[in-house]
């Protein structure tokens, strides 16, 4: 048995992670397959309350982090977050990937961190954590199939919970989601999606442009070929993260497990339809939203590009119905034409191999009456975000014009330095880049919204618990609706 015995210490730092370890309750050990028993995590480690810090901080627990995202949570510290962090997870290497991560931020040159983690190695992370409760706050990322319910477990304990999106990728456990806010309601919890599209600064101005009926005017009423509404979100396979490569575990591309384009990425385009659109009112999602086409289309992987982005030799066997002349088919890749109070709109989402800029790409045009606000990123805005408005007509461009500038005039108190210039028959709004801070940047002021919630849980918009159902019923129902199709 001494033989199979896993020593965390030394595993963590042979991979370079010692400075991390320093007084945590990482050297600990753990038989290897063995499923430690309950009484083993009913009590907290001792001095627990105290080496997390003082009792009116917020401590974060990291669950189980399979993507990314969970690390970016601590890419910049706050005052109200304790900086002795509590991790559970089983000892994979999704937990050593995200290790590196926060090393990373501890480590890096210029306003480094200060994070110390308390590592709990275990096969049941979840009972674990909520056993032992070192803190008052989950942090999830990462295996969305199961994600529901490790949230719901987590509220039915009474902790608090901010999680990546998204919470669901099927149909079927929609009931549950909905019994999440009903428990975290009732428990005076907050429960809180990772909405960083939200501070993109070119969404932000196009939401007040298209919000100024002097500027927008109304919807346009159009059919699906040509919607008021399109936005399309292109992805990439292999990617970078904080400058380094990004390898992909192989269950990344278990659509099962991970979600189509639509149920994972494809949250952000739903919330920006409705958030631009309707700004601080609650959708209904059985009254507001009717789902009417969608469909879905495979991008190919060869076997050459499998290793290099999992660092594996072959496919896994559970990829072999979508294995056809020695690439993988990865059904990645949606569209969904749907109504939310009658506005049409069209969303696709995209995932290609690889960025010729090294980074996503996002467009959103919302059509009205007056005029086109649009965003574009392609090589023609040096793949950087810029905010177009177009006239609907030539005879309005003066009167466009006139609005266009009264408004960014007016938004010069909020952002300060934003301008307007003619480029061809539209305007480009031009944006300073110190507004231009980046999506690893944004999971900083998602979280810092978040600190504002759980110090007034009321504060939190009534609309965000609605507008959340009616997100993922646009995107669960376009997965099965697309699957028919």
């Amino acid at each position: 048995m001494a033989a199979d015995s896993i020593n965390r210490r030394k595993f963590l730092g042979v991979a370079g992670l010692g400075a991390l370890l320093a007084g945590t309750a990482a050297n600990s050990t753990q038989a290897s397959g063995q499923i430690p028993a309950p009484e083993c995590c009913t009590e907290a480690p001792q001095g627990m309350d105290t080496l997390m810090g003082q009792t009116n901080l917020i401590r974060l627990m990291t669950l189980d982090p399979a993507h990314f995202h969970a690390a970016l949570v601590q890419k910049k510290m706050l005052p109200e977050i304790s900086k002795r962090v509590a991790v559970y997870a089983p000892l994979e290497p999704d937990l050593l990937a995200h290790l590196r991560l926060i090393e990373g931020f501890n480590t890096r040159p210029v306003n480094p961190t200060s994070w110390e983690l308390d590592i709990h190695c275990s096969l049941r992370p979840l009972e674990e954590m909520i056993a032992a409760r070192p803190g008052n706050v989950v942090v999830l990322a990462g295996h969305n199939r199961t994600k529901i319910e490790k949230i719901r477990a987590s509220v039915d304990a009474g902790l608090n919970v901010l999680s990546d999106k998204p919470w669901i990728i099927r149909a079927e456990d929609f009931p549950l989601l909905e019994s999440v806010f009903s428990v975290a309601s009732r428990k005076g919890l907050v429960a809180y999606d990772m909405m960083t599209e939200r501070y993109e600064i070119t969404t932000i101005i196009q939401r007040e442009l298209v919000n100024d009926p002097a500027v927008f005017g109304a919807p346009i009423p159009a059919d699906r070929e040509h919607p008021a509404v399109f936005m399309e979100s292109t992805h990439h396979i292999l990617k970078t993260v904080a400058g380094n490569p990004y390898l992909r575990p192989p269950y990344f591309f278990d659509i099962l497990d991970q979600g189509e384009g639509l149920a994972d990425v494809g949250t952000h385009l739903v919330d920006l339809a409705q958030w631009t659109l309707y700004p601080n009112q609650a959708i209904n999602y059985r009254r507001d939203i009717q789902v009417e086409a969608a469909r879905r289309w495979a991008t190919p992987i060869t076997l050459d590009q499998y290793r290099q982005v999992t660092d594996t030799k072959s496919f896994p066997g559970g990829l072999a119905p979508y294995i056809h002349g020695g690439r993988f088919n990865y059904y990645c890749n949606n569209q969904v034409d749907y109504k939310i109070r009658g506005a049409q709109v069209r969303l696709r989402l995209l995932w290609k191999w690889e960025s010729p800029a090294g980074v996503d790409f996002h467009h959103a045009i919302y059509r009205g009456t007056n005029s086109s606000v649009e965003v574009r990123q392609t090589d023609q805005t040096s793949y950087r975000r810029e905010l177009f408005v177009a006239a609907a007509s030539a005879e309005r461009r003066a009167t466009i014009a006139a609005a266009v500038r009264a408004k960014v005039a007016r938004l010069q108190d909020t952002y300060p330095d934003i301008g307007v210039e003619p480029s061809g028959h539209e305007l480009r709004i031009t944006i300073p880049d110190r507004y231009r801070v980046g999506h690893e940047a944004h999971f900083a002021q998602v979280v810092e919204k978040f600190v504002d919630y759980l110090k007034s849980p009321k504060s939190m918009p009534a609309w965000e618990q609605p507008n959340m159902l009616a997100k993922y019923y646009v995107t669960t129902t376009a997965a099965e609706v697309g699957h028919s199709s």
